[in-house]
C-alpha cells in the first residue's frame, strides 16, 4: 500500500491544498523584494474586457503598487486633498478607506504624487507612506494602531519632486532612506510602534541634484543572512541591519572626472541571494556587486563582479532571474537582457515606444512591462526575444504589476484591475 493511500483521502486532499497554496505580494517588488513571483497559469493576453476579473474606479490619482495577503487588496490613493489607504476584497468590493496623508503636487506634471509609496504588510498589520509625511500602521480592518509625520522627527523633506521612498519591512522593523538636500538618514523603526531603533548619517560628498534620491532602500537576503541596501547621492551603501553600520559602498556611479551635478538615483538596486545589481541614472554605470563585498567597491575592485559604463535603466528597477538581468531603458521601450555572471549582452529589443516607470515583473515564465499610456508587453523569459503579447488598457500606469493568488493586479491613474485567465 502507498503511503498516500495510508494516510487517507481527507489528509491526501489537505496536502494537496498546501502544495497549491498561492504567494502573497506583501509589498513592493513582492514576496523576494526582487519582483519574482511563482505564480503560475498567468494569462499573458488581455484587453479591456478580455481576461478582466474585475476593476475598481479608484477615488483619485496614485503610483503605489498593490500590495496582496489572502482575501485583501492594499494600495494608497490620492482622494481630493488627502491620501487614503484603501482596503479592497480580491471580489472587487472595498472593504475600508482610511485617510492618513495630504495631497501634495504631482511631480512633472503627471508624475509621483504624495501617493507614489508602496505600503508592506505582514498578514496582520498594513504599514503606509504619504509624500507628505506621514507614516501610518493600521490593522487589516483599518484601525489605526499608531502614526507620526517623519518631517516632524527628522527635519522638512526638500527634494525637487518631493519624497517617493518606499520603506522596507524585514521581521520586527521597517527601513527608511531619507535622503534629500535637508538630511541623509538610514532610519531603523520598531513596526509594531513606530519607535526608532537606530539612525545613521549616510555620509557623502554629491552635490546640487544628486542629493535628491527617490530610490527606495532594497535588502539582501540569503537564509538567515541579511543586510540593507540604500541608493542615492552618487553612492549604494550595505548597511548592517542590527545598527545601520556600513559595510561596503560602490563609487564611480558618478565619475569624479565627468561630474553630472543632475545624476539623481530613481532606480533601486535589485537584491538576489547571488547577486546585487545597482543602477545609476541617466545612460550612466550598471554594477554587479558581489553580496560578500566590504568596503569600497571601485571599477576592478574584489567586491565587484561586472560594470558596465552605460545602459543602467533611469526609473524601471533591474530584475534578475535565472541567470540573466533585465533593464528596461525609462524613455526608450528598450528591454536590454545581460549575462548575470559577466555582464554580456544577450539582446536588446524594443518592446513598444514608450515611458517607462514601472518596475518588470517575472512570472510564469514570463516578464510583465508595464508602459506609461496602459500598455502592457508580455516577453518570454529567456535567452532568445519573443514578444508573447502587447495589451492595451484604457488607463495610465506608472505603477509596477502585482502577482498573487493566481491574478495579476494593475494599477492605473484611475481604476485598479484584476486579470487572470478565463475559467
Amino acid at each position: 500500500m502507498s503511503c498516500l493511500r495510508r494516510v487517507g483521502p481527507t489528509l491526501v486532499l489537505l496536502l494537496a491544498g498546501l502544495s497549491a497554496r498561492a504567494d502573497n505580494w506583501p509589498q513592493w517588488r513582492g514576496p523576494t523584494l526582487d519582483g519574482v513571483s511563482k505564480e503560475t497559469g498567468l494569462p499573458a493576453r488581455w484587453t479591456a474586457t478580455e481576461n478582466v476579473v474585475w476593476k475598481l474606479k479608484l477615488p483619485g490619482v496614485g503610483g503605489s503598487t498593490p500590495v496582496v495577503w489572502d482575501d485583501r487588496v492594499l494600495l494608497t490613493s490620492e482622494d481630493g486633498d488627502a491620501i487614503v489607504l484603501l482596503c479592497v476584497g480580491t471580489d472587487g468590493k472595498v472593504k475600508w478607506k482610511k485617510a492618513f496623508g495630504k495631497a501634495t503636487p504631482h511631480a512633472r506634471t503627471d508624475e509621483g504624487n504624495g501617493a507614489s509609496a508602496t505600503p508592506s504588510t505582514d498578514g496582520k498589520h498594513v504599514w503606509a507612506f504619504a509624500g507628505s509625511g506621514e507614516l501610518a500602521c493600521f490593522d487589516l480592518d483599518g484601525k489605526e494602531v499608531w502614526m507620526f509625520n517623519l518631517q516632524d522627527r527628522y527635519g522638512r523633506f526638500d527634494n525637487q519632486y518631493g519624497i517617493h521612498s518606499t520603506p522596507v519591512l524585514h521581521k520586527d522593523r521597517l527601513y527608511l532612506q531619507l535622503i534629500h538636500d535637508g538630511a541623509a538618514v538610514v532610519v531603523a523603526l520598531e513596526k509594531g510602534t513606530g519607535k526608532e531603533v537606530w539612525k545613521v548619517e549616510r555620509k557623502s560628498d554629491g552635490v546640487a541634484e544628486n542629493k535628491h534620491s527617490y530610490a527606495s532602500p532594497s535588502l539582501w537576503q540569503k537564509g538567515d543572512d541579511a543586510y540593507l541596501i540604500t541608493h542615492g547621492n552618487d553612492y549604494t551603501i550595505g548597511h548592517r541591519l542590527e545598527d545601520g553600520k556600513e559595510i561596503w559602498r560602490v563609487t564611480e556611479l558618478n565619475p569624479k572626472a565627468k561630474y553630472n551635478p543632475t545624476l539623481r538615483f530613481v532606480a533601486t538596486p535589485v537584491a538576489t541571494p547571488e547577486l546585487i545589481v545597482v543602477p545609476s541614472a541617466k545612460n550612466g554605470a550598471v554594477v554587479a556587486v558581489k553580496p560578500d563585498a566590504a568596503g569600497t567597491v571601485s571599477p576592478g575592485s574584489k567586491g565587484e563582479l561586472w560594470r558596465k559604463t552605460s545602459g543602467t535603466p533611469d526609473v524601471p528597477c533591474p530584475l534578475v532571474h535565472d541567470g540573466l538581468v533585465y533593464i528596461c531603458r525609462e524613455n526608450q521601450g528598450i528591454l536590454t537582457v545581460l549575462d548575470a555572471k559577466t555582464g554580456q549582452q544577450v539582446y536588446s529589443e524594443r518592446i513598444y515606444a514608450d515611458r517607462y516607470r514601472a518596475s518588470p515583473v517575472y512570472a510564469d515564465g514570463k516578464i510583465y512591462l508595464s508602459s506609461r499610456k496602459g500598455v502592457v508587453t508580455v516577453v518570454k523569459a529567456g535567452r532568445t526575444f519573443e514578444k508573447l503579447a502587447e495589451n492595451r488598457l484604457p488607463d495610465q500606469m506608472s505603477a509596477s504589476p502585482a502577482v498573487a493568488n493566481g491574478r495579476i493586479y494593475l494599477r492605473g491613474f484611475e481604476t485598479l484591475y484584476c486579470i487572470g485567465a478565463a475559467k
